[in-house]
This record gives C-alpha cells, sequence and structure tokens, in this order.
C-alpha cells in the first residue's frame, strides 16, 4: 500500500466482477458478479477456484459474520440476501430485504 503500486492479480475469471470478500481467516475469496448466478470462491493461497455458489440472478454486497461462520450475499435482482455457511459452502438460507439490496454492513448498538 504505501508503494501504490501492483505486486500481484488474481485471475478470477468472473464476468463483471462487482465485490472481493476475504473469509476472517484469510483463506478465502468471495467475488460476486452482477450478471451470473453465482459467487466465486478462490483459495487465497493457491489462486485456485474452490467452488462457485448458486445464489440467484445476481449478486452484490458481501459481509462476513465475524466469526467465520456464515456469508451474506446481497442478490440484487431477487430482492434478498443469501446466506451462504462457510463450512459447507452451501446456501443455508434467505433474508427478504425489499428492493435492490446492494451495500451490507454490520451495525453496532
Amino acid at each position: 500500500m504505501a508503494s501504490k503500486k501492483i505486486i500481484d492479480t488474481l485471475a478470477a475469471n468472473v464476468k463483471e466482477a462487482n465485490r472481493l470478500k476475504f473469509t476472517p481467516d484469510g483463506k478465502l475469496a468471495f467475488i460476486s458478479s452482477l450478471k451470473k448466478p453465482d459467487v466465486a470462491v478462490l483459495d487465497r493461497v493457491t489462486r485456485k477456484e474452490v467452488k462457485h455458489i448458486n445464489v440467484g440472478e445476481g449478486a452484490a454486497g458481501i459481509l462476513m459474520q465475524p466469526d467465520g461462520s456464515r456469508a451474506y450475499v446481497a442478490c440484487s435482482p431477487d430482492d434478498y440476501v443469501a446466506v451462504i455457511d462457510l463450512h459447507s459452502l452451501e446456501v443455508v438460507g434467505r433474508i427478504e430485504a425489499g428492493q435492490e439490496p446492494d451495500g451490507l454492513a454490520w451495525v453496532g448498538r
């Protein structure tokens, strides 16, 4: 960051990649696509594709649960947030979110 130079790239092969988020342990990278029905999951060390997780018609914002158990993916065209188990890498639920959810964040009390 200090030199503001690119030192490496990640060939994700994701059409219209939108967001990239690492799991809390830094092992996996999730990449959403506005035009594809899935989220690409890549191994950070090997830079190989681990899986594509079908979430709907397209994906936008990604939020990782701090304890490393789940990821939340805003599925803008479908008006919900997909809930992904980070151990099985499967969709385990949906949260209805209204029109075109996008960015996600934690709010403290």
